[in-house]
């Protein structure tokens, strides 16, 4: 991390129940006044800056609950971090109706993926959730089969380690399609799903999070499923740019 990480480090101030996600979407992630694209780069209100405590060698984000929150194998939650309002989108899932953790994300997300949905369907595809929010314990057990199955240093690769999956945030959602067999793979880019996903997924908040050729910076492979929520404004600043979450905190500047 560049501008990122030393606003991360040194700013001195940075900065419930499921209920219906039915309810229009309130994108506070963040509003135009607070977000701004100047000639010299975005500008972004303070509080959406992760703030950090090393403990035992680990940045931990202590405002988990910044919907701008930067996660990724630098920066990890919490590990007793639960998004207080999660809850359930009312849209379609790879595995039916079936009321388990990962069907949820928080409030704001969900209301967003509902309209992302909608607005595939208008276009003539259908799109199906996977996998949205997952617990620091059900991460474990994920890389620990990883690890069991392909060794560690490979399972690393598209596995997050506990505490630095954006999918413990609640912001984040796997999507796939019946053309691709409901499969988070890497072929799904070349379904109709996934290449109207890529164009516009942006016009609804989210943004592509492990894009192709980026492997570096995010420290993950590619995943052409892997969607999270930002808002609109970051989302379309990132989508114009180009840019991964981890370019976008190397550009943003905190507002005065």
């Amino acid at each position: 991390m560049k501008k990122s990480a030393f606003w991360l480090m040194t700013a001195a101030v940075l900065l419930g129940g499921c209920s219906s996600a039915e309810e229009p979407v309130a994108d506070k992630t963040p509003p135009v006044k607070e977000q701004i694209q100047e000639e010299s780069g975005p500008v972004l209100e303070a509080s959406y800056f992760n703030e950090v405590k090393e403990i035992e060698g680990i940045q931990v984000i202590q405002n988990p609950e910044n919907p701008m929150v930067l996660v990724n194998k630098a920066f990890a939650l919490p590990s007793d971090y639960i998004p207080p309002d999660l809850v359930r989108p009312n849209v379609a899932y790879s595995f039916g109706d079936q009321d388990i953790e990962k069907s949820y994300m928080r409030k704001e997300a969900a209301a967003a993926l509902e309209q992302l949905f909608a607005g595939a369907k208008e276009d003539g595809l259908f799109l199906f959730a996977v996998s949205g929010y997952r617990s620091y314990e059900r991460q474990e057990e994920i890389l620990a089969a990883g690890a069991a199955a392909d060794g560690e240093a490979k399972a690393l690769g598209s596995i997050a380690p506990p505490g630095m999956s954006e999918h413990q945030s609640g912001l984040a959602m796997d999507i796939s399609s019946e053309s691709n067999g409901f499969e988070l793979n890497q072929e799904f880019e070349a379904t109709a799903e996934g290449k109207w996903l890529k164009e516009h997924a942006h016009e609804y908040g989210f943004i592509l999070r492990y894009p192709k050729g980026k492997e570096e910076i995010t420290r993950y492979i590619y995943e052409p499923w892997h969607f999270r929520y930002v808002g609109k404004e970051a989302a379309a600043i990132i989508a114009e740019n180009d840019w991964t979450l981890e370019e976008y905190f190397d550009n943003v500047k905190p507002a005065e």
